[in-house]
C-alpha cells in the first residue's frame, strides 16, 4: 500500500509540474506573435527528446534497444503519434486559444476516454457509478464552454474540439506505454516518445522563428521543456511500471488544480461562477471513477 502510494505520489506530482508549466507556455504566447503552440511543441519535445535519449546512452539504458524487438517498436511508434502528440500539441493549441487552466480542466476528462477503452475490450466491467460520473464530467465541459446557454458558446467549437483530442491523447498517453516501460528503460521509452512526436510535427509543418533577444523567452521555453516536460514525463512514465494507467488517470486531478491557482495568480484570470461548477462536477466525476476498487468487480466481466 506505501509503495502504491509512492507512485501515485509520482504521478501527482507530474501533473502538478504540468499544470504550472502550461502558466510559463501562455507566457511565451503573450510574449511574441511568432511564437506559435506548433513551435512550442516542436522545440520542446525535439529537445528534451535528444537530452533524455542522451542520458539513455550516458547511463547505461541502451536507448537503442526497443528497435530491435518488433513488438516494442510498433507500440513506441503507437504511443508517440496516437499519445505523445496529441497530448501535447492539443493542449498548447487550447492554451493559446483560451488559457491553461480551460486546457487542463478539459484535458482532465481523459480518464473517460481510458474507461471507454477499458470496456469495449471486456478489461473492466462498467459501473452504475461509471455512466453517472461519465455524464457528470461530459455535463461539467458543456457548462464550462456553454455557462448553460447553448446558443452562447464561451469557448470556441474548434478551441474545444482540440481540448477534447487532447484528453484522448491523454488517455493513449497513460494507456500506451504501460506494457512498454516493463520491458524497456522508461527514459528510454520516453525520450522516443518526445523526440518521434516532435520531428513528425517539423516534418508536416517546420516553423523555426526569428525569436527575440530577450531572457525571458528562453527562461520560460526551459521550463516548459525541463519541468514541462522532461521530468514530469519521466515520472509518469515510472509510476506507470508500478501502479495502473487508470490510477495514473486519477492522479490529473491536480493539474487543473495546479493550473487554475496559477492562472487567476499569475495572468489575473477571473473564473466565472459556472467556471468552477463546471471544473467540481468534472474533478469529482474523474474522482468517481477510484470511488470502489475495480479490482473487486473484475470477475464479473463476461466475455
Amino acid at each position: 500500500m506505501k509503495s502504491n502510494s509512492k507512485w501515485a505520489g509520482l504521478a501527482a506530482a507530474a501533473c502538478i509540474l504540468w499544470g504550472i508549466s502550461g502558466l510559463f507556455a501562455k507566457g511565451l504566447f503573450n510574449l511574441d506573435p511568432r511564437i506559435t503552440p506548433i513551435w512550442v511543441t516542436q522545440m520542446r519535445q525535439v529537445c528534451s527528446g535528444l537530452i533524455l535519449l542522451t542520458v539513455a546512452q550516458l547511463t547505461g539504458k541502451h536507448p537503442w534497444q526497443v528497435w530491435k524487438d518488433k513488438k516494442s517498436a510498433v507500440q513506441l511508434l503507437a504511443y508517440a503519434v496516437i499519445g505523445v502528440l496529441p497530448f501535447q500539441y492539443c493542449f498548447f493549441l487550447v492554451v493559446a486559444q483560451a488559457n491553461a487552466a480551460i486546457a487542463t480542466v478539459i484535458q482532465f476528462i481523459g480518464p473517460f476516454f481510458v474507461l471507454a477503452y477499458l470496456t469495449l475490450t471486456k478489461q473492466e466491467a462498467l459501473r452504475p457509478i461509471d455512466v453517472a460520473a461519465s455524464l457528470l464530467a461530459f455535463g461539467g465541459v458543456f457548462l464550462l464552454s456553454t455557462h448553460g446557454n447553448i446558443h452562447d458558446l464561451r469557448i470556441a467549437p474548434l478551441t474545444l474540439l482540440f481540448g477534447i483530442m487532447s484528453a484522448v491523447g491523454a488517455a493513449a498517453n497513460s494507456l500506451l506505454p504501460q506494457a512498454l516501460v516493463t520491458r524497456q528503460s522508461t527514459i528510454s521509452v520516453t525520450g522516443w516518445g518526445l523526440l518521434i512526436s516532435g520531428l513528425i510535427l517539423t516534418t508536416i509543418h517546420p516553423v523555426w522563428p526569428s525569436l527575440p533577444s530577450s531572457p525571458t523567452v528562453y527562461l520560460n521555453l526551459s521550463v516548459v521543456i525541463v519541468m514541462g516536460t522532461i521530468i514530469p514525463t519521466l515520472w509518469q512514465n515510472h509510476a506507470l511500471g508500478h501502479i495502473s494507467g487508470m490510477t495514473v488517470a486519477f492522479m490529473d486531478a491536480f493539474e487543473p488544480l495546479a493550473s487554475m491557482i496559477g492562472s487567476i495568480i499569475v495572468f489575473h484570470f477571473q473564473p466565472k461562477m459556472m467556471d468552477y461548477a463546471a471544473s467540481v462536477m468534472i474533478i469529482f466525476a474523474v474522482l468517481a471513477l477510484n470511488w470502489t476498487p475495480r479490482s473487486k468487480i473484475k470477475a464479473r466481466v463476461e466475455k
